[in-house]
């Protein structure tokens, strides 16, 4: 009941969304234009000098431009800039997996809290909605119309770390190191 309950909703919001769609069409033609009369000799002297030019540009291989992203610099690629490997005790190693054990079964816990509540609320819902249709169709219709003012949307995501009370940001100054590239383009 409750994924066909979500298939309805999509649907309408689809359908919706494609007759608004439709609406515009109309506003949106113009008047056809005349086709101005070409000479066959300009429009196949134009075609020539195109072919001449693309026959150009495959002779002379054009310069790919490097991707820095996939380029790792040399100075991260020395071995004296690794940090040593910590050898941890017996006791700290045990502490931090159950520690780790712990914090993950409070997340497993906090997630089905949330899912649930938000089960429940989606059953409240659809018994509210049966029931306002049995009172009365009109504001059946009414309340499961889509509304427009749903988007724009904004959420903000769940945060793994608390955040950090005497943290003060940057001002907004930075150096822009971003190299530019340029094709060169070839003229005889």
């Amino acid at each position: 009941l409750l994924g066909n309950w979500q298939m309805q909703i999509r649907d309408s919001h689809q359908r919706a969304s494609l007759l608004s769609f439709w609406k515009l069409i109309p506003m949106r033609a113009e008047p056809l234009r005349k086709k101005k009369k070409v000479d066959p000799k300009k429009e196949q002297a134009v075609k020539d000098r195109l072919k001449k030019r693309i026959r150009k540009l495959e002779k002379a291989s054009q310069e790919l431009i490097p991707i820095e992203d996939f380029i790792t610099p040399v100075k991260f690629l020395d071995k004296a800039r690794q940090r040593p490997q910590v050898e941890l005790s017996f006791e700290e190693s045990e502490r931090r997996a159950l520690l780790l054990k712990r914090w993950s079964l409070y997340k497993q816990r906090e997630h089905e809290m949330e899912r649930d509540t938000i089960r429940a609320m989606l059953e409240a819902q659809q018994e509210a909605l049966q029931e306002l249709q049995l009172e009365s169709p009109v504001l059946y219709t009414e309340a499961t119309k889509r509304d427009p003012s749903l988007f724009p949307f904004e959420t903000k995501g769940p945060d793994y770390t608390p955040p950090v009370s005497n943290y003060q940001p940057p001002e907004g100054r930075y150096n822009d190191i971003t190299k530019v590239y340029t094709q060169v383009s070839f003229k005889r």
